[in-house]
């Protein structure tokens, strides 16, 4: 007799086997485990992480993954901070917070839960279903949380740390890019209008090398004093540089200030 596994079906015949009283099915996506590279412990733990409040409500199920999508969250914020404010030892609070944001969103954990194609391994009721919720950025974000909750639940903070640095990288150095090249000149800018009412001035004070791999150094002036020097290769990075130079040395100076 030939017999066709659905995930309900699945579901419904092996829940309880856990030996959980709580309800939770015992169905493991084949590939899950593999993709994330990492084996749990506690399989209901991970069946938790992946269940939709629209599946437990059709299946009138007692949970969901939104306890964990709330302690994911902590865990993943925490991990970050951590990264940021060692990796960064002069940013101040507010550059550390900025930078945390543009690490920490909706969007860049859907992206990652997409490369490791968490969409089809979600369970989800029939209406989420139909209107595509395995590509939802809103679900797949918090369903990546609630992966990381679960992990740090069944392997502790060590485990859930390997978790989110693999899968973190590149998230991380493409907002420390951005922070470069934006979020220096744009404080800058704040700065000098808010205490001295007028703006920075970029000179660009030598070009090196052949056309195709350029080398420019910019000065910086703030009220014809030379605050800060970049080096980069374009007039942009350079520029970024020698605003983050020049904004540490106002922000020592003013310190300096305050403590005489």
């Amino acid at each position: 007799m030939k017999v066709n596994l659905t995930k309900d079906s699945m579901l419904k015949s092996e829940a309880g086997d856990s030996g959980q009283d709580s309800g939770k099915n015992s169905y493991i996506p084949p590939e899950i485990e593999r993709k994330i590279h990492y084996i749990f412990h506690k399989k209901n733990l991970l069946i938790e992480s992946l269940t939709h409040k629209s599946y437990s409500n059709e299946q009138k199920l007692l949970y969901s993954n939104e306890r964990l999508e709330f302690l994911g969250d902590a865990v993943l914020n925490m991990i970050i901070s951590d990264y940021l404010i060692k990796r960064f030892p002069d940013y101040p609070e507010g550059d550390l917070s900025k930078l945390r944001a543009m690490i920490v969103n909706e969007n860049a954990l859907a992206r990652i839960a997409e490369r490791i194609g968490l969409g089809k391994d979600l369970l989800l009721g029939k209406g989420e279903e139909m209107t595509g919720g395995r590509e939802k950025p809103s679900l797949l974000s918090d369903a990546f949380e609630a992966l990381i909750a679960a992990i740090y639940l069944d392997g502790g903070i060590n485990e859930a740390l390997s978790f989110v640095n693999k899968y973190f990288d590149e998230e991380i150095m493409m907002s420390v890019s951005k922070s470069i090249s934006y979020d220096f000149k744009t404080d800058l800018q704040e700065y000098c209008q808010g205490k001295f009412g007028i703006l920075p001035k970029y000179n660009v004070a030598r070009e090196s090398g052949p056309d195709h791999k350029k080398i420019f150094e910019v000065r910086l002036f703030i009220k014809d004093v030379h605050y800060g020097t970049g080096i980069g290769k374009t007039k942009k990075e350079a520029e970024q540089k020698a605003a983050r130079e020049s904004l540490e040395r106002l922000k020592r100076e003013e310190s300096n200030s305050m403590q005489n």
